[in-house]
């Protein structure tokens, strides 16, 4: 990502005035990728243009409906005055809360094309709606459980995509997430812990990854769910990850980050659960951290402001998370005493300029979040799009929310399971008795 010029920095953030909306050149070899690149900047070019024209007269004010936590919410005193453009600025909450709820109400004949799929679904919802502080009401509450209860195979072990399906390392990861977004002793106690551990072991592979399923791939992807469910459920073991730390380091590519396996071209989902799956077992010394941070902070695109997941690329709304908290992660891991040769990162992005892309370029105005504009809105981008809202809020030197702060703030999520650090705390202290 081409750098700023140093007036158009302010501690780390692009300031508002000085956008740098110049189209990508292509060197006079036009691709497919090239053009559309070109096409997608254009339309956020037009946005950012009307976002950045906008005077007191016209902004707007929003009035948030609740405050939230009183600790999360405190003034940053420390901010510089916003623009009339960025007070402007706000998530539109209560759409997106009535899109998300009315998915777990009912959904069109269209999406049956995921029905192997329901426990995401069920977990894109409700996690986007905790970092939105929205409560889900106790009747719903007691059929989610239920649902996700049916969706476990206790013979087996693991979770399926639906009822009475195959149990595979996709599905497991989404319910037992789901599961401690709701927390409490009634959605805890519906993980058998006992026969989930015995399904992680049949999806242990001899090379140290996980296969998904039985016959299955297995990946970066399976691997890091494998380990995050056994992290939470407080049932790793040395026999669980032998072998897998070194697995996963020789999936770091050339270019720093990591593939899905060894010798695969980096990508953002899989660098994401290659660096978290190691962070998880205490084995992150084993990657370049400098290279892995100078790959993700070249993921951050220059006009847009939000991420691509591969090299050449276009920007996703996803990747807000996927790259995105691979920052806060970075941070830990490079100031820990296991790794005192890597230089501290700070958050080598540009945390202003990604809530801007969030909250002007991939807000539906019906409700739910997208890819990119011109897209539909969909419950898995709402849930990676608020996910990478929320580390982008919390950034290294504190809150730093973008736009109506009592519209805007969300509950800050653990950069390692992607449910909210109040879930997670809940979840580590019960399965932890």
């Amino acid at each position: 990502m081409k750098p700023l010029p140093k007036s158009a920095q302010v501690d780390g953030a692009v300031a508002d005035d000085v956008l740098d909306l110049r189209l990508s050149g292509d060197d006079g070899h036009a691709t497919h990728s090239s053009r559309e690149q070109r096409r997608i900047e254009s339309i956020c070019c037009n946005l950012l243009r009307r976002w950045q024209a906008i005077d007191d007269t016209a902004t707007g004010r929003h009035t948030a409906s609740e405050q939230g936590d009183e600790e999360e919410n405190k003034q940053d005193q420390q901010q510089p005055e916003k623009s009339a453009a960025e007070r402007s600025t706000v998530l539109l909450v209560e759409r997106h809360r009535r899109y998300l709820l009315g998915a777990l109400e009912f959904l069109p004949g269209g999406f049956k094309a995921l029905d192997a799929s329901r426990p995401w679904i069920v977990y894109w919802v409700l996690h986007s709606l905790d970092l939105m502080r929205t409560p889900v009401q106790a009747s719903l509450r007691k059929r989610v459980i239920d649902f996700l209860g049916r969706c476990q195979n206790l013979d087996s072990g693991g979770f399926g995509g639906g009822p009475q399906q195959q149990s595979h390392l996709a599905p497991t990861y989404a319910a037992v997430n789901a599961l401690c977004v709701l927390g409490g002793e009634d959605a805890y106690s519906v993980i058998d812990r006992r026969k989930l551990y015995a399904f992680l072991l049949k999806m242990k592979q001899p090379n140290g990854a996980f296969s998904v399923c039985e016959g299955g791939e297995a990946d970066t992807r399976g691997t890091y769910t494998a380990l995050s469910v056994a992290s939470l459920c407080n049932i790793i073991t040395p026999q669980l990850i032998r072998g897998t730390a070194a697995w996963l380091a020789s999936c770091q590519s050339h270019e720093g980050g990591i593939g899905g396996e060894p010798g695969n071209e980096a990508h953002g989902g899989y660098t994401f659960c290659g660096a978290a799956a190691l962070a998880l077992i205490g084995e992150h010394q084993r990657l370049d951290l400098n290279r892995l941070l100078q790959w993700a902070a070249s993921r951050q695109m220059r006009l847009e402001g939000g991420f691509q997941g591969r090299t050449n690329k276009l920007v996703d709304g996803c990747y807000s998370f996927w790259v995105g908290a691979l920052f806060p992660l970075l941070d830990l891991l490079m100031q820990s005493d296991d790794n005192k040769s890597a230089t501290p990162s700070g958050w080598k992005f540009d945390v202003r300029a990604l809530q801007r892309y969030l909250l002007v370029c991939c807000q539906s105005p019906h409700g739910g979040l997208r890819d990119k504009p011109g897209k539909h809105a969909d419950h898995y981008h709402t849930c990676y799009c608020l996910s990478g809202l929320s580390i982008a809020q919390s950034g290294a030197n504190g809150a730093n929310v973008f736009g109506d702060r009592g519209a805007n703030a969300l509950r800050p999520t653990n950069c390692l399971y992607n449910i909210s650090e109040r879930a997670t705390e809940a979840a580590l202290s019960y399965f932890s008795k």
